[in-house]
């Protein structure tokens, strides 16, 4: 079974790419290999739920060994498959996804010429993510790591033709280079020092080798928060966290199911699955665990503030996919990684499902993406509407607090939340976390409904003969929209207890349970448990007060009520902002208003995105290019092509133009010549006869 849910796609990348067209007749040349890529994928995401069902429900572990791989020296590497329930979790949210994206493109790039190519291009970015997260070492993960590097260059650069396109697939592969070699420098750290790549061999050895000591860069730097390290430089890179996160926004250069794929189900979530992966690494490494809680915060924050103002639909969403992706890695921080595994899984749910919902509006508006040129649209497109609103109260985690009651967000990202308050009576980071973490949810609903009002309500604002031609998406698009809003609604209430509560040996040894005792029971408190005020605080010893207040610091499943009720505040608050500011009078008076009462210059600061493009190119693009163009036209061309075969070329052409001289064509000179040859053959024997 494994076999195939991970070798299908790449039967159907095969199919499609290398016989293209002719799998059909000429009358309909493209179908067979939709259908084909399609069909594959759809047989591959319903086995990968069969394996969650047997993996996750009957607590089994299985090592499916493929072939011999590397066996050079002491370096052993197989290609297998570890499945385990973290594997199974991340089979179901890249095959359920993909295959709805390749069912979804149907629609979408129906006036595309080369689909053959694209739907390639979509298997094998799938087959190189599953390689990824069914790999049982490092080698062959970091083979599923590159390979999805290669797709991501190949399908963000789809329409070849356009400039900005080329440019965002090259800045998409550099940037992911530059945190590959952190990746690459761990993995070759790892066997340096457990003489193994296996992650077995290398998780049970990392108590005997927690005190080592290794040399790096002329530091003593202990092994385990070395490694910690290096593999987290190549998930900042991969999952886009701050410095490292400037390709993301440019991936929506794309085509819309290509954004969908890459920010809800695979290549942007491989750095938060190698991080739990590698969880015994980064529970022997506290400092890179605070580091990591640390920037995935900021990441949380610094994301989330550059989408408030951003006008182009799927940036906005962009943007959300980078917050998002910092909750995560903030979680990881702290070590709630079944929280952070739990939030990629619903996320990968209501995330895909934004994606296509924007990809229906830039359908159904003849390719506009900008939100200022839209509005009043919700009547041509109900379908999508509804969709995009049951989307925006997924991310926005809507819900009643102590209850089963809620969206997908609510569970997930609240779990997080939950997770960093534990954690911040010992940690500084989780402090922060905790407190940016409420701060970034307030600001992810304000966006979220932005877009959502700019989108759909009010007056339209662009082009009428677009908006009297704009129509709902065909079924073939529909179709994942109301798959996908299945997911998040009820992704969280229906996982939650297998992600987070008692059934938490769900992952039977695949991941701890995160940050403590909490998590212990899922069972829903009513109001009635919420007014039993404990004498204090479950994780804090001050005490509780009384009176009116008191029921604020209700023990529920071991918080205080306040803490569950804080995110919900918070995502009330950015809806209400958001209804004030944008259907209470025109965007544009908005704008104006902004612009003249002094807020101009953090709202351009955040719409050029804190500027950090234009830093890179002050500090190292134009560094960059300086070194290159001396590199080549004083070491290429004037020293090596100059003194190598440029110089040896100009040496023979000028001597043999010397040596023409010689060749006069009178008969005398030449016989003047071989006299002075005969004169000096016989002095040299004459003097050989005479010594």
């Amino acid at each position: 079974m494994y076999h195939l849910i991970v070798f299908l796609p790449l039967l159907g990348a095969a199919l499609a790419g290398l016989m293209g067209t002719r799998l059909g007749k000429q009358f309909l040349p493209e179908k067979p290999s939709m259908i084909i890529t399609t069909g594959l994928l759809f047989v591959a995401a319903i086995l990968s739920w069969v394996s969650l069902i047997q993996v996750g429900l009957g607590h089994k572990e299985l090592e499916v060994t493929v072939l011999r791989w590397m066996d050079v020296g002491g370096l052993q590497a197989n290609w297998a498959f570890k499945i385990d329930t973290l594997t199974a979790v991340m089979l179901v949210v890249v095959n359920s996804v993909s295959s709805l994206v390749h069912l979804y493109s149907w629609g979408y790039m129906e006036d595309d010429e080369y689909k053959p190519r694209f739907f390639a291009y979509l298997s094998l970015f799938t087959f190189a993510m599953l390689m990824l997260v069914t790999s049982d070492n490092f080698i062959q993960l970091f083979f599923g790591w590159e390979g999805v590097g290669l797709a991501s260059y190949l399908l963000i650069g789809y329409y070849y033709k356009k400039p900005s396109a080329n440019a965002a697939a090259i800045k998409a592969f550099v940037t992911n280079r530059v945190g590959d070699v952190g990746l690459a420098l761990g993995v070759m750290t790892i066997f340096l020092v457990f003489g193994s790549v296996e992650f077995d061999t290398v998780f049970a050895a990392i108590g005997d080798n927690s005190a080592r000591i290794l040399p790096f860069l002329g530091m003593e730097i202990n092994a385990m928060e070395l490694i910690a390290m290096l593999l987290f430089i190549g998930a900042m890179g991969k999952s886009a966290q701050f410095i490292l996160h400037v390709w993301l926004p440019d991936a929506m250069e794309g085509p819309t199911p290509v954004s969908a794929l890459i920010h809800a189900a695979t290549m942007v979530t491989a750095g938060v699955f190698l991080v739990c992966r590698a969880h015994p690494i980064y529970d022997a490494a506290p400092i890179t665990a605070g580091f990591i809680t640390a920037i995935g915060a900021f990441t949380a924050f610094f994301a989330a503030t550059v989408a408030l103002v951003q006008n182009d639909i799927k940036r906005v969403i962009a943007y959300s996919t980078c917050s998002q992706l910092g909750y995560m890695f903030f979680a990881a921080g702290v070590g709630a990684y079944n929280a952070a595994m739990f939030h990629l899984f619903t996320h990968a749910f209501f995330k895909a499902l934004l994606f296509l919902c924007a990809g229906s509006v830039i359908h159904a508006l003849h390719h506009e993406q900008d939100m200022r040129r839209m509005g009043g649209i919700r009547k041509k497109v109900p379908w999508t509407y509804i969709a995009m609103i049951i989307g925006t109260l997924a991310i926005t985690g809507i819900g009643i607090p102590g209850t089963s009651i809620g969206f997908a967000g609510f569970f997930s990202k609240d779990a997080i939340i939950e997770a960093a308050y534990t954690g911040s009576g010992e940690s500084n980071a989780a402090a922060f976390a905790f407190w940016v973490g409420l701060i970034a949810a307030l600001m992810t609903s304000f966006y979220s409904w932005r877009l959502i009002f700019m989108t759909f309500h009010g007056k339209f604002r662009g082009d009428h003969h677009t908006l009297d031609h704009a129509h709902e998406s065909p079924w073939v698009m529909r179709l994942p929209l109301v798959l996908l809003s299945i997911g998040a609604v009820f992704a969280g209430a229906v996982f939650y207890s297998r992600f987070m509560g008692n059934a938490g040996d769900f992952w039977h040894g695949a991941l701890p349970v995160s940050a403590g005792e909490h998590h212990a029971a899922i069972a829903p408190e009513t109001l009635h448990a919420m007014a039993q005020v404990p004498a204090a605080d479950a994780h804090h010893s001050e005490p509780t007060p009384g009176g009116l207040f008191g029921w604020l610091y209700a023990n529920v499943h071991g918080y205080p009520f306040w803490v569950l009720l804080l995110p919900l505040v918070m995502s009330i608050t950015g809806f209400v902002i958001a209804w004030f500011m944008y259907m209470r009078g025109s965007v544009e008076e908005k704008i104006n208003h902004i612009q003249e009462t002094g807020g101009g210059v953090l709202y351009n600061f955040l719409l050029n995105k804190w500027y950090i493009d234009e830093l890179y190119n002050v500090t190292v693009v134009k560094l960059v290019k300086f070194l290159g163009d001396k590199f080549w036209k004083v070491g290429d061309e004037k020293i090596i092509d100059g003194y190598g075969p440029n110089g040896v070329a100009k040496f023979a052409s000028g001597a043999a133009k010397r040596l023409s001289k010689i060749q006069t064509g009178y008969l005398y000179h030449y016989a003047f010549i071989m006299l002075l040859g005969v004169a000096v053959l016989i002095v040299v024997a004459f003097r050989g006869v005479g010594g």
